[in-house]
């Protein structure tokens, strides 16, 4: 009998929901014209003028390489060379100024600089 009393009790604990009603559809207020502003002289627009070409950015391109522990020391060494000089600089800026300098050498003593550095094993370094 104890087990029946507790769930009447609990049967008229819960009271039922109220029923809501069903959204009704979203009533659109009327659309009224526009008025139109009255036209402007042309050169007076800044927005309608030529602006100045301005020139591209280059497209850049990210790229990864392996190094030796040795030669990345001296990459560190340029870059604090360049700012003890008053001109700091980033390793990306020291690399490319790298390349301009090889650029302009002459083929002979390019092919030099290029026989002077080892060759790597491609790819990534096994982890030590």
């Amino acid at each position: 009998m104890a087990t029946a009393k507790k769930t009447k009790k609990t049967a008229t604990a819960r009271k039922a929901a109220p029923v809501k009603p069903a959204p009704r559809a979203a009533v659109k207020p009327p659309v009224r014209p526009a008025s139109r502003p009255e036209p402007k002289a042309a050169a007076a627009d800044p927005a309608k003028m030529p602006k100045a070409d301005k020139p591209k950015k280059p497209k850049l391109v990210r790229d990864s390489f392996t190094i030796p522990k040795a030669e990345y020391t001296v990459l560190e060494q340029l870059k604090l060379r360049a700012a003890q000089s008053g001109t700091p600089a980033k390793k990306s800026e020291v690399l490319r100024a790298g390349l301009k300098v090889l650029a302009a050498m002459e083929d002979a003593a390019f092919i030099a600089a290029l026989g002077a550095v080892p060759a790597l094993k491609t790819g990534r370094p096994a982890k030590s």
